[in-house]
């Protein structure tokens, strides 16, 4: 829901990280400045030729003039003020008299929204809820909207609204979608509130909602009014607007689903963040604190975007797997259904602070408290670190549980500092190490390295029990969860059983004339699987009918070629996404020193996690 000026509150504890963070927008056009780039780009596209995309409120006022009755629905953080205004001042030039109905009208008292959430939303306070089971139709007194009918006395009648395809007009539907970074920018500045609500509070409160209702609630809707859906809006720039029919929509999303995709990747600041992607991604904000996360392919919350005479579209990666969730992940759709199930981010501790001694769910513990479908098993790929870098991973051989968690109390409480090599190993991190980190498994990254995460999809679930005594970038106290961390914790990992089974053993299992294929083996409960081609020249892969997660982690350049003719260029420490369906690809080295492409994709056997 939007929120007036009039309802945003002044308390304090409502600033976030919107006051260190100047938000990064992607050009609603392309730049020329990047046309050129030879290297990382933070706005990557996908061209679908000409007259695809339009650009501004005037093409769009037009079409609707055109249609008469249209529906305008949306996702959450739409700022629907700019959207009404920067369509009637267009429509204000033309002989039509336009009637807008607001659905929001039609939606349940904020009270009763509130008791409805409040069961998928934990307790007060707390970090997680569980995912909700709710239908859009259960936020709208939908006695009252089923009566709402076009106005025979005006030229134009737009319903909008987030819920408007509720309505059962037979018309036209516009969607507009936002990218969940802006969702996340919008909802600091305190400029959009929940679904259903204009109350604000707390961001953390506001995301948990978002993460565990809006948004589960919104992609089904989403999914629900898919056929109906004429146009498709990007509305992630204030008072303008690219939008493209749908049906032009499908053919790139076709094209990708077969061929290779590169998702969008937006940035984070944080209180262990490093200055490693500042320094060497273009692009980026210079005068931020600090980068903590990069989003390099987090489906839930990545977008992709295509292009059309300059005009670019962002749409969520979920939309690829709504339609071609199978040609995507291959063998194992009917598992992981429309979740992507691969995971690459950044976690930059270079010149900054020690990540938080943590751990994460079982996967029946992540089912049963959280509603989840996987849970959260991660690797650590050392991209790049210094001398002396190093992972926390593991325990002590002589490590005693009570003891450890009485420590742990006491910090938390009394300020204490831990000596947590008492109690945790530690081991030096080396470039192109990959650390294996099951879930259960306490763990951490050190200062000083550059970790590519390569993990199961999901990405919230973070048990921390000892954070070094630091504050949050707003001065805030960090949440430390002790008893969801002990009922997780697996002590067994510990001793010498660390080194033998959580710190992968490299082998070349393929070689030609001047490639390699080095195999990294990640741990029996991780149902992905790591590679690393090393090569002068050209190599060829096939995906073996599975999703395929690249990321080019030495060298500068390569030209990637998938079986149908698609060619891309993709920079250092780039992530790029090769699907199922797109069944081989050549890799060809276009830098001068040799290349070395990680790789991650499903294994065959996953019983373990259909259990």
């Amino acid at each position: 829901m939007q929120v007036s000026s009039t309802q945003k509150l002044e308390e304090k504890e409502i600033s976030t990280k919107k006051k260190l963070t100047a938000p990064i927008l992607m050009p609603q056009r392309v730049e020329s400045s990047r046309e050129s780039l030879k290297e990382y780009d933070i706005y990557p596209y996908h061209s679908l030729g000409e007259g695809k995309i339009f650009g501004g409120y005037d093409t769009l006022a037009k079409w609707i003039a055109d249609k008469k009755q249209v529906i305008i629905d949306g996702y959450s953080g739409v700022i629907w003020d700019d959207v009404t205004s920067g369509l009637q001042q267009n429509f204000a030039g033309m002989p039509y008299k336009v009637k807008w109905i607001d659905v929001e009208e039609y939606m349940k008292s904020t009270d009763e929204i509130q008791k409805m959430v409040a069961p998928f939303l934990g307790t007060p306070g707390s970090v997680w809820g569980t995912k909700a089971t709710l239908e859009l139709q259960q936020f709208f007194q939908m006695e009252k909207l089923k009566d709402v009918q076009p106005d025979e006395n005006y030229d134009i009648t737009i319903a909008y609204g987030t819920g408007a395809s509720l309505l059962t007009w037979n018309v036209p539907v516009v969607f507009l979608d936002v990218p969940k970074n802006e969702i996340q920018y919008r909802m600091r500045a305190s400029e959009v509130g929940n679904l259903g609500t204009d109350m604000i509070c707390k961001s953390s409160e506001m995301y948990k909602r978002y993460f565990f209702v809006d948004w589960v609630v919104l992609n089904k809707h989403r999914k629900d009014i898919y056929n109906k859906i004429t146009v498709v809006a990007d509305t992630q720039w204030r008072n303008e607007i690219n939008w493209i029919f749908k049906k032009d929509l499908e053919v790139g999303i076709e094209k990708l689903s077969r061929s290779v995709m590169r998702a969008r990747p937006w940035f984070e600041p944080g209180a262990w963040g490093g200055q490693w992607m500042k320094e060497r991604i273009k692009g980026l904000n210079k005068d931020e604190i600090n980068y903590a996360w990069s989003f390099e392919l987090i489906v839930p919350e990545n977008g992709v975007v295509f292009e059309s005479d300059g005009n670019l579209l962002e749409v969520p990666f979920d939309l690829l797997m709504l339609k071609k969730n199978k040609e995507v992940i291959g063998k194992h759709a009917s598992f992981f259904g429309e979740e992507f199930p691969i995971r690459f981010d950044f976690l930059d501790t270079w010149n900054g602070g020690n990540l938080s001694i943590q751990c994460h769910p079982s996967l029946d513990y992540i089912r049963k408290k959280f509603g989840e479908h996987i849970t959260q098993d991660e690797t650590y790929y050392i991209l790049d670190c210094k001398e002396g870098a190093n992972v926390y991973l593991g325990f002590q051989e002589n490590i005693e549980p009570a003891a450890f968690r009485t420590v742990l109390e006491d910090s938390q409480k009394n300020k204490v500092e831990v000596d947590i090599r008492k109690y945790v190993q530690s081991f030096d991190a080396k470039k192109h190490d990959l650390f294996l980190i099951p879930n259960g498994t306490v763990h951490s990254s050190g200062a000083n390295n550059v970790v590519l995460e390569i993990s199961a999809t999901p990405y919230i679930f973070t048990f921390k029990m000892y954070d070094w005594l630091r504050l949050d970038l707003n001065g805030e106290p960090r949440a430390i969860n002790i008893d969801h961390a002990f009922n997780n914790l697996r002590f067994e990992r510990k001793g010498d059983r660390v080194q033998n089974e959580l710190i992968s053993k490299q082998s070349v299992i393929k070689e030609g004339a001047d490639w390699q294929l080095i195999h990294l083996p990640t741990h029996e409960f991780h149902f992905y699987d790591v590679e690393r081609v090393e090569f002068d020249s050209t190599v060829t892969l096939d995906t073996n009918d599975s999703c395929q997660v690249l990321m080019l982690v030495e060298g500068s350049s390569i030209s990637v070629e998938t079986a149908d003719g698609t060619r891309s260029t993709f920079y250092y420490a780039e992530t790029f996404v090769i699907p199922a369906a797109a069944k081989s690809f050549t890799i060809t080295n276009t830098g001068k020193e040799r290349a070395k492409v990680v790789r991650s994709f499903l294994k065959e056997n996953i019983d373990h996690w259909k259990k």
